[in-house]
């Protein structure tokens, strides 16, 4: 196995391992706090690691400081706060796979900031096979809500007073599915508006000044929500989850990813979001017990499928490089 394979495989496991870790550590953590803790430290580490490598941190101006604020508000912030709001009702390989979706995502993202480039038949069809993968994971008893739904519109029905619906139909991981999903937009937001083009500082410093960002606003936002650190009690075992999903999988796989960004193009290092669920999986039935649904691996399968479909133009050409 040459050296960029075992790097993506050992990239894919450590990320696996976070979404364990997170569901782990939410058992004596808050979601939104522990975001919000996790990013404290990571970003510490990463300045650390930035100053003892000699990176310039001091920011440069707005060509810095907007792909700062951007990447900090949506791909660390707001990601976090609905992936973790999410997790504590999904298992760790349904977040895993709902988060493939942000390659399926990105490219129409852009496209809508982009109204001259648009997505073709063939691509209109993959993303409603990544949204039938996202239906097939949430899975929702559509029969209940679709005769809740004619009951309410049915004659006879508008008698003046508001509709009563019955949500019973939709249930706890349905509502963590739709968190997860609203987690992969905002990725995508963050992915669409971080322009790093004009940006003078490195990766690793911007990705640190990013952390802290995030951390800043996760920690507003769980004050907002009446998650306050004075309310902790964790025990040691919830700490040693904060300390690993912050620095392994955090401040860790951070640094191996822009390692294997410079090395495997941006297309080759989309394909880890194909490789985490698995070790997801994997992990989440080692340590938490969890098993793994039909449902979750249709899903998959759905989405990776999307992904192939939409970015099969890049897809195609990074393949006819690495083999011609």
């Amino acid at each position: 196995m040459n050296r960029d394979a075992l790097g993506f495989l050992t990239l894919a496991a450590l990320w696996g391992t976070a979404f364990v870790a997170t569901k782990a550590a939410l058992a004596e953590f808050p979601p939104v706090l522990l975001g919000a803790l996790r990013f404290d430290i990571a970003a510490a580490v990463l300045v650390a690691v930035a100053v003892v490598s000699g990176e310039r941190l001091r920011p440069a101006g707005w060509g810095d400081l907007a792909p700062i604020l951007a990447g900090g508000a949506f791909s660390i912030g707001l990601h976090h706060a609905l992936l973790f709001t999410g997790q504590q009702y999904v298992s760790s390989a349904v977040a895993a796979t709902l988060l493939g979706l942000i390659p399926v995502l990105t490219p129409v993202a852009t496209r809508v900031l982009r109204p001259t480039e648009r997505i073709d038949a063939v691509g209109a069809v993959g993303l409603l096979v990544g949204f039938v993968g996202l239906i097939l994971i949430a899975d929702p008893d559509l029969g209940r809500l679709l005769a809740t739904a004619g009951a309410a519109g049915a004659p006879g029905a508008s008698t003046g007073a508001p509709a009563v619906i019955d949500w019973s139909g939709i249930s706890a991981a349905n509502v963590g599915a739709l968190f997860v999903f609203g987690s992969a937009v905002a990725w995508v937001a963050g992915a669409v508006t971080t322009r790093e083009d004009d940006a003078t500082l490195g990766p690793l410093a911007l990705q640190a000044w990013m952390a802290a960002v995030g951390a800043l606003l996760l920690h507003l936002a769980a004050a907002v929500v009446g998650q306050s650190p004075g309310a902790l009690d964790p025990s040691r075992a919830g700490l040693a989850w904060l300390a690993y999903l912050a620095v392994v999988p955090g401040a860790g796989g951070f640094l191996l990813y822009f390692r294997l960004l410079d090395r495997l193009g941006p297309i080759r290092a989309g394909l880890l979001e194909y490789a985490i669920p698995p070790f997801a999986a994997l992990f989440g039935f080692l340590v938490l017990g969890e098993t793994l649904g039909a449902n979750t691996v249709g899903g998959f399968v759905c989405i990776l499928t999307a992904f192939l479909t939409v970015q099969r133009a890049p897809v195609r050409a990074a393949l006819r490089r690495r083999f011609s």
